[in-house]
C-alpha cells in the first residue's frame, strides 16, 4: 500500500536526477564553447526517463556490502546506471549535438541553442521540485490526519 502512495514521488524523484544530470551536460556544453574541436553533447531525456522507469519502483530490499553494478549499493536505491557520468559518457548514452552553424576550429556548440536549453530545463527542475513538494506535503497532512 506504501508504493501506492509514493509512486508518482519515486517517478518524479528520477526525473529529478535526470533533469539534474542534463543541466550538467548542457553547463559542460556552455563552459566549453570557446575550446577548439569539442563536440556539444546531449541525451534524449524521453528515452532515458523510460529506462529509468523501466524496473519495478521498490523492490525488495537486499542487503549489499559494496555498490551493485547499477551503482546503488542497497537494492531500494534508485539505480543511476542509466544517468551515471561514466555510463552518459560513451557514445551509447550521450549523443552529439547536431551542428548548426559550423565553425573553423571545429566547435559544435551553439549558444543560442545551449541557453535556450539550460533556461526550458532549469523550469522543468523547477517544476519536478515543486510537484514533489507538493505530493510530499499531501501525504504528510494525510498520515497526520489534517
Amino acid at each position: 500500500m506504501f508504493s501506492k502512495l509514493t509512486n508518482a514521488l519515486d517517478f518524479q524523484s528520477k526525473g529529478l536526477v535526470l533533469r539534474a544530470e542534463r543541466q550538467r551536460v548542457i553547463a559542460s556544453n556552455i563552459a566549453n564553447a570557446d575550446t577548439p574541436g569539442f563536440s556539444g553533447r546531449d541525451f534524449d531525456f524521453k528515452k532515458a526517463m523510460a529506462e529509468a522507469t523501466s524496473g519495478p519502483a521498490f523492490p525488495l530490499a537486499t542487503p549489499s556490502s559494496g555498490p551493485n553494478s547499477d551503482g546503488t549499493t542497497n537494492a531500494r536505491h534508485i539505480p543511476i546506471s542509466n544517468i551515471d557520468s561514466s555510463t552518459l559518457g560513451d557514445n551509447s548514452r550521450l549523443a552529439y549535438t547536431l551542428q548548426t552553424q559550423p565553425a573553423m576550429d571545429g566547435n559544435s556548440v551553439d549558444m543560442d541553442r545551449e541557453r535556450a536549453n539550460f533556461v526550458d530545463n532549469s523550469v522543468r527542475y523547477e517544476a519536478t521540485l515543486r510537484f514533489i513538494n507538493g505530493s510530499s506535503r499531501t501525504i504528510l497532512s494525510a498520515i497526520q490526519g489534517q
